[in-house]
């Protein structure tokens, strides 16, 4: 067996951030394979899972932050350091997690004059074009924007007061969602589920159409002319923002004009701000403060939406992460490159290294 490597896996920072990248049944995995697993102590409550249970799998619990950072190699965490726990890095940790650097130039700079060398989970492709550390996190988000929209629509909540499946003698709200990926699946097909008529916009019409399935008669797939897009939107009760370009920063779809032809208290929904966010009047919040509202509509912008509900998107994650968690873990890091070339798919994963930006889409955007 190969010598094992430390590995810590912190308590996240970011606001209401209740997730941690391993339950304790993989992290008993990881110590089964010969590594030294530390768990800062609290990580796991907030998703339902106790200091005893990583403890029963083998792990040692950490009191403090400095502690495990001081004595782990390799960090397993789920979202991207805030400024924080910057001056816990050194330049020969191995970080592994949510990073959208394109949306996060700061932290990009930081890892870069470090010297961290820095995976992220979003732009791990398994070599089909499919991202398997995002794909369940995008579903979760998808889900989670849907239901937010649904209530944001509500008087009390500042919204339209429209209920988005209506009732006898009224119509259907409009729901118009940008990008039919993970994301955009899974939001039509709950708001369609709820009666809303949807209408989905992609570049690839035929994905968009595929999701018609969902909601017969109720979702339509269309093309995202700029016309098209300027007339939907201005009509629409709830946008919901889905477009990805792995580790590129979002394209802007819908401008700051076209948000101010909605109707005074309609939604945005925008689960492309990680990535900066794919409509003009996005920024990024968080749980302690979710929504803002500007040019009279509702914005729901929130950078880890999936946080909302911390034990589905914890077990979700987990189960996708800890193969990749474990190829990492073998990885001569003294011959990285070596290493890569016989893991194209931790090579898609690898964003930082030896100061500069790895990631071709990522360093692009950043140049912009």
């Amino acid at each position: 067996m190969a010598q094992g490597i430390d590995i810590g896996i912190p308590r996240e920072r970011k606001p209401e951030e209740r997730r941690v990248a391993l339950v304790p049944e993989a992290v008993g995995e990881l110590v089964r394979n010969g590594h030294r697993v530390r768990v800062e102590s609290g990580a796991g409550e907030g998703s339902g899972f106790a200091d005893d249970a990583y403890r029963s799998a083998g792990a040692e619990m950490v009191a403090g932050t400095g502690e495990l950072y001081a004595e782990s190699r390799l960090i397993l965490k789920v979202k991207e350091p805030i400024p924080e726990e910057y001056g816990h890095f050194r330049g020969d940790h191995v970080l592994f997690s949510f990073l959208h650097l394109a949306a996060v130039p700061d932290l990009a700079a930081f890892l870069r004059e470090r010297g961290v060398t820095a995976f992220a989970f979003e732009t791990l492709d398994d070599g089909t074009g499919h991202l398997p550390l995002l794909a369940p996190m995008s579903a979760i988000a998808g889900k989670v924007a849907a239901q937010n929209a649904l209530t944001l629509l509500h008087a009390p909540r500042g919204g339209r007061g429209l209920l988005l499946g209506g009732a006898p003698g009224t119509e259907r709200g409009r729901v118009v969602v940008l990008g039919a990926g993970g994301v955009g699946g899974n939001a039509a097909a709950l708001l369609s589920a709820a009666g809303a008529r949807v209408d989905v916009l992609d570049l690839d019409v035929d994905r968009a159409e595929h999701l018609a399935a969902y909601g017969p008669g109720q979702i339509s797939g269309l093309y995202p002319y700029r016309d098209t897009v300027a007339d939907l939107v201005a009509g629409a009760d709830v946008v919901i923002g889905a477009v990805l370009s792995a580790g590129a920063r979002a394209p802007t779809v819908v401008t700051r004009d076209q948000v101010a032809a909605m109707s005074p208290g309609s939604v945005i929904a925008d689960v492309a701000v990680d990535q900066g966010g794919c409509i003009e009047t996005t920024r990024p919040t968080d749980y302690t403060h979710p929504t803002y509202t500007e040019a009279g509509v509702i914005h729901f912008a929130v950078t880890n939406m999936p946080a909302a509900v911390p034990r589905t998107a914890t077990k979700a994650l987990s189960a996708r992460l800890l193969p990749y968690a474990q190829k990492l873990a073998r990885m001569p890091f003294e011959d990285l490159e070596g290493a890569l070339q016989k893991a194209p798919d931790m090579d898609s994963a690898l964003n930082v290294v030896r100061g500069g930006i790895h990631h071709q889409a990522v360093a692009a955007s950043l140049a912009q």
